[in-house]
């Protein structure tokens, strides 16, 4: 075919369909059913061009040369549609709905080609396996025309979600299971419910893994493209097409999943790792190809219809009739019996009777049920019976879900009240409806005496604010409880939080890395907001001060391996973490008070804000405990973001005055080198150090002191460098059962005994060593009050040092004694037997008593200074 013959017909389609969607609107009619309409019409003249005008007849005739193909269906376009479909999606939102969406992707698929195979084997004779074949190829479902009548009526979100989310992998489960039904009918296989299931299983778990490895890879790669928007767009666009290609052609994988997993990687980690104007532009630039997309092989597949139908018998047009309402009867069972069921489990939330409805009777087909058809058609070494069959059947069948249920199902939604706002959206609105319109008024006025617009023009504009406001009075925020303004206050704030940390992504104040960790955190909590209010607020709360797996992990090997550098790093990111999210959390209060406050009432608001202080004095008190333990890296963290804030502010600055025509755009460009320049320094993180050098604290235990130099750098040498974060317990033995001794190096110990008194052990002091010397169990639960540095000794290592150094061994031998005597003195104390001595070393200065003081800090203080391990003398006073 001649290049520009194709051009022009392409073009001229193209022209077309800009039209369509404003007729579609005008007409009320589902844009899909418009397109499938047009491209009917196109099927029918193309057989006759010349009652057209020359150039006309001639773009008629470029439409008759196109060669469509079913592999120009699954390679040119379906890996567009689900890339575009999978990168507009909300990950969270469909992981919330993932059980419904899976059961009806896989379950109904698998249900539908059943239902469709045995009945049409009961009612033709064509054969159970070519039936089967023809009930995966209608198991498809087309979500563009349902989720276009959603978006007309102001459907719920969540209702999208589940018909998208079912069409993505409904797509692969169909396309999977309809190669092999193929392969067994080209009697290349045996036809067996293992061999089924093992094949689609393999197809769509594999599909789904190099999905996302080929995403993760695209995302690494983002880095590298930074700063360059149509080479990351390019690239996503590359990634569609390779990821459908590899996993189908050399993988032998599902490239339906693959392609909906790798854009739902790079839909929920996109945005964090592309230059942060480039994913908004992503989302327009995938916009536009899924809307070339979807009408072009909408009208092509419509261009194929009078072909396909042409020879349509009356025995198949009843047939057609049978699969769609068979179809019809197979989703009805999965909606209305198997997803309440699923309802009633943990496994899922409940879907509403309405989306019920709604999800039964929009389970449209379109393009990709043609394209199967068509592939079917062009595979010669099928029966020509069959292939004209599954040909007439599929479109047929498509056909009547187009004008039968796409048509009526703007009726049933509206019927169902699906587009209408609940009364708690509508009171929400009426109230923010009535702020805005107060707050015109005033900006009117100040206006109108600016430009000196006279008094009967305002009296006007009043009366229209006036009358728009009146309508509001239906419903006051009043109305709703306290608890449930508060929950909404809690997600305005919620979504706030992820906007303000996409800010700072986009401004350059916060790294990539920590903004993706901060947003998923954010999401998080909005998710847990809407859930449960001030419950879900507060548990989210909690789960930002809990340490992540990956620092769990790290601190586990830090223990077990000695590995530090793991520790550092995964120390430092939450470091970062807790200052950003108190730099944000501090700047949603005043947010609460002058936006939130009008919509929801002061009694609600200062619930939120309450909530909110309370979250800042826990992020304070985290950031405290690492503050004190590290002052030089918070130090930095401090500029870095103050630095960063500034490099902002003077990149907004310079963007202001070349829009403003101040400064040239080769002024512009020199002087954004000179910023990166500038402040280049902020993205060399310096490492967090978390080690310590034991032979410097090892002079300073008053245990070891008078030892030999040699005796102290052997000390020295076996002693192992651990960290201990706040509240960890820490192990007193090692995974081989082995008791250990720890120093404490800096920060602070809490021992609990057994008789649930504590001691608190600072800088230097020792605990484990009894369990060394005397190999009884430590009975006592050592806790870190802080991050604490710890110089941790093996029993091993124990036993060789007090082996090779008398002094050592002396030493310790009367510190064991002190604390044995100390626990002594204290039981009898506490069993009365002593209760007529005064132990007045128990006591402050003060004289109060000091209640989490046991019998080992007692005993130090009596003995602090003696060697001999002597008993107390009763009633003696220590200074």
């Amino acid at each position: 075919m001649n290049t520009g013959y194709l051009i022009f017909g392409l073009a001229g389609l193209l022209a077309l369909i800009s039209f369509m969607p404003p007729i579609a609107g005008r007409l009320r009619l589902p844009y899909s059913v418009l397109l499938a309409i047009v491209g009917f019409v196109l099927g029918v003249v193309i057989h006759a061009p010349e009652w057209a005008p020359w150039f006309v007849s001639d773009f008629i005739r470029s439409l008759r040369n196109f060669e469509i193909s079913s592999e120009t269906f699954l390679y040119v376009f379906l890996p567009v549609l689900l890339f575009e479909t999978a990168l507009a999606m909300n990950v969270r939102r469909l992981l919330d709905d993932l059980w419904p969406i899976l059961m009806m992707a896989i379950v109904a698929v698998f249900v539908c080609t059943l239902a469709v195979g045995y009945s049409l084997s009961w009612f033709s004779s064509y054969g159970l396996v070519a039936c089967l074949l023809l009930g995966a190829i209608v198991a498809t479902t087309d979500p563009i025309a349902v989720v276009g009548v959603f978006r007309e009526v102001g459907a719920p979100k969540r209702l999208t979600n589940l018909v998208e989310g079912e069409s993505l992998f409904n797509d692969a489960a169909s396309i999977a299971l309809y190669a092999v039904l193929l392969a067994v009918l080209m009697g290349q296989g045996t036809l067996s419910a293992g061999t089924v299931l093992h094949s689609f299983t393999i197809s769509f778990l594999g599909g789904g893994l190099a999905g996302f490895l080929l995403g993760r890879l695209a995302t690494s790669l983002f880095i590298w493209l930074r700063g360059w928007p149509t080479a990351e767009i390019t690239l996503t666009v590359a990634l569609a097409y390779l990821t459908f290609y590899i996993s189908e052609r050399y993988l032998g994988v599902s490239g339906v999943v693959a392609t909906v997993i790798a854009g739902l990687v790079v839909g929920s980690s996109g945005r964090t790792r592309m230059s942060p104007t480039t994913f908004e532009q992503l989302s327009s630039a995938w916009s536009q190809l899924g809307f070339w997309a979807n009408s072009l092989i909408f009208v092509f597949a419509a261009m194929l219809i009078p072909n396909m139908m042409g020879d349509i018998t009356l025995h198949q047009l009843g047939l057609v009739v049978l699969v769609f309402l068979v179809t019809l009867a197979a989703r009805a069972v999965m909606v209305f019996l198997v997803l309440p069921l699923l309802g009633l489990t943990p496994l899922a939330t409940r879907v509403s009777a309405a989306y019920r409805v709604v999800m039964w009777w929009g389970g449209l087909r379109g393009a990709v049920s043609l394209a199967l058809a068509l592939a079917v058609t062009e595979n010669t070494s099928l029966p020509y019976e069959v292939r004209q069959f599954v040909a007439v059947a599929t479109t047929g069948f498509v056909l009547m879900t187009l004008f039968v249920n796409g048509i009526s199902l703007r009726p049933l939604i509206r019927k169902l009240r699906l587009n209408e706002l609940s009364p708690f959206e509508r009171t929400l609105r009426n109230q923010a409806v009535v702020v805005v319109l107060d707050d015109l008024r005033t900006r009117a006025d100040e206006i109108a005496a600016t430009e000196r617009i006279g008094d009967d023009v305002v009296a006007r504009v009043h009366h229209v604010l006036d009358n728009a406001q009146a309508s509001m009075d239906g419903t006051q925020v009043a109305r709703l409880t306290v608890d449930e303004r508060v929950s909404v206050g809690l997600s305005m704030l919620a979504s706030r939080e992820e906007e303000l940390f996409f800010e700072r992504l986009k401004a350059q104040v916060l790294d990539w890395r920590t903004a993706e960790l901060l947003l998923g955190r954010a999401e998080q909590m909005g998710e847990l907001v809407r859930a449960g209010g001030m419950k879900g607020f507060e548990k989210a709360v909690a789960a930002e001060l809990r340490y992540a797996w990956r620092f769990k992990l790290a601190l586990k090997a830090h223990y077990l391996f000695g590995f530090q550098g793991w520790l550092a790093h995964e120390l430092a990111k939450r470091f970062v973490a807790l200052m950003s999210k108190r730099s944000v959390a501090q700047q949603l209060i005043p947010f609460a008070r002058k936006e939130v406050a009008p919509l929801i009432g002061p009694e609600a608001t200062q619930e939120i804000i309450r909530a909110h202080q309370q979250r800042l004095l826990m992020l304070d008190r985290s950031l405290s405990a690492l503050r004190l333990q590290y002052p030089l890296f918070a130090a930095w963290l401090q500029e870095a973001y103050l630095g960063r804030m500034a490099r902002s502010a003077e990149r907004t600055r310079y963007r202001s005055m070349l829009a403003q025509s101040l400064i040239t755009g080769e002024m512009y460009a020199d002087m954004t080198r000179q910023i990166d320049q500038r402040w280049g320094y902020l993205e060399l993180r310096p490492a967090l150090d978390i080690q310590v050098r034991a032979i410097d604290l090892v002079k300073k235990i008053p245990l070891f002191q008078g030892l030999s130099k040699d005796a102290l750098l052997a000390i020295s040498k076996v002693l192992k460098p651990r960290l201990a974060v706040p509240e960890q317990l820490i192990e007193m033995q090692s995974r081989r059962g082995k008791r250990l001794m720890y120093i404490v190096a800096s920060g602070a110990v809490t021992l609990l005994l057994p008789d649930r008194t504590t001691v608190e052990l600072g800088e230097g002091e020792i605990f484990g060593e009894m369990a060394l010397v005397t190999g009884t169990e430590f009975e006592a639960k050592a806790t870190s009050r802080g991050y604490t540095r710890l110089l941790m000794l093996h029993e091993r290592d124990f036993g060789s040092l007090t082996e090779k150094y008398q002094a050592l061994r002396e030493k310790v031998e009367v510190a064991v004694r002190q604390r044995q005597r100390a626990l002594q003195v204290w039981q009898e104390f506490e069993s009365g037997e002593r209760q007529h001595e005064s132990l007045d070393f128990l006591h402050a200065p003060d004289g109060t008593q000091k209640p989490d003081e046991t019998a080992l800090r007692a005993h130090d203080e009596a003995t602090r200074g003696s060697e001999s391990g002597a008993p107390v003398t009763p009633g003696k006073t220590l200074s």
